[in-house]
């Protein structure tokens, strides 16, 4: 069993707001399509106020190659990544030395060596780090970053892992795409990165946190479609089935179920409800599928509205806020997030101390 011991934030370098998007789409789009005002209205109706880019907006307004695109991915996700990585470290007491292994997760660009590599030099961190990078997760990705934290941390409960998740979706918009997958990706999507430290049972550290008590992994046979990337000689276009939300209700509920028996929980035994907002219709789909009142989504409603989809680093913005709250010890809830595949990962959670 591992424990969670903290999770920091890092914004993209500029803040803009929704209604500011919409002039900039609006300029853009309003040529292709007839009834364009109707379609903008995605952006109001997504319950999103406000996001960070890795650019300032007017740099959308220009056609952009994935080369330049790519190199300003790896050029600000080292810079992110290194001060959510730096600031983990300094708030938890964690010197650099003892850290055992880096999950550097990511699907909104490419960098081979990958980007933990590049960070492990911008800190002069130990050079026998095992590094464990993944990428494709997409959307799921924060919560599987977790988990295979505490995969590791069981196989090795004496390990202090990292784990970053980050994203620019922002530079994977397609300005001359006028697909309508498009135009949703550019009303949801947004930059971020998050850090946490994950700790195995043996590791003798102060302070509370969230005990990781199982996971459960799955993927959905032939749903390829559902979600995902085409890779284009522009770059990543981004791939959105209209039909994500009845999908959610339908499948997610025998899933969750599943997980739970395996536990020995039920709905009723889930106190936070740590979800992923993948969207407002998104949010909407769990709650009816998994019958929980609203109120337990408030905050993963709260992070969709101050920053948007970031994809992977999004579930550890909504496990911050409730990390911050300080749950009463002995209190359990669902991590949960969906990302390509179409997959789920679900970890279940339990506030307390260490116990060695």
């Amino acid at each position: 069993m591992s424990m969670i011991r903290k999770v920091v934030t890092e914004n993209a370098p500029y803040h803009v707001d929704q209604k500011e998007i919409v002039g900039v789409v609006r300029s853009l789009f309003g040529g292709h399509y007839a009834d364009i005002e109707r379609l903008l209205k995605v952006f109001g109706n997504g319950q999103i106020e406000g996001r960070y880019f890795a650019a300032p907006l007017d740099w959308f307004e220009k056609e952009r190659g994935l080369e330049e695109k790519n190199r300003l991915y790896v050029e600000e996700a080292v810079k992110m990544g290194s001060r959510a990585v730096a600031r983990c470290l300094e708030e938890t007491q964690v010197d650099k030395k003892d850290i055992d292994a880096f999950i550097f997760v990511s699907s909104s660009g490419m960098s081979t060596p990958t980007i933990d590599a590049r960070i492990m030099n911008a800190l002069q961190m130990p050079p026998h780090i095992k590094r464990i990078p993944l990428w494709g997760l997409g959307c799921a990705g924060g919560a599987s970053g977790i988990s295979r934290a505490d995969d590791y941390c069981r196989a090795y409960p004496d390990a202090t892992v990292v784990v970053l998740c980050l994203e620019l979706c922002s530079l994977t918009f397609q300005r001359s795409d006028t697909s309508k997958s498009n135009l949703v990706g550019t009303s949801l999507f947004a930059d971020g990165a998050a850090c946490a430290l994950v700790t195995g049972d043996r590791v003798d550290m102060p302070g509370e946190g969230f005990h990781i008590r199982s996971t459960q992994s799955t993927l959905m046979e032939n749903s390829e479609d559902v979600m995902g990337w085409d890779v284009k000689d522009e770059g990543l276009h981004v791939v959105f089935s209209r039909d994500i939300p009845k999908i959610i209700e339908k499948w997610l509920k025998p899933n969750v179920d599943l997980f739970l028996e395996n536990i020995s929980k039920r709905t009723s035994d889930i106190t936070h409800f740590i979800a992923h907002p993948g969207g407002k219709k998104v949010l909407a789909a769990y709650e009816k599928s998994l019958g929980l009142p609203r109120e337990k989504t408030d905050i993963s409603r709260a992070v969709l509205a101050r920053y948007g989809n970031m994809s992977s680093p999004t579930v550890l913005y909504v496990l911050k806020d409730f990390m911050d709250q300080q749950p009463e010890r002995g209190e359990e809830g669902l991590l949960t997030a969906l990302g390509p595949g179409f997959s789920s990962e679900m970890l279940w959670l339990e506030w307390g101390a260490p116990v060695l």
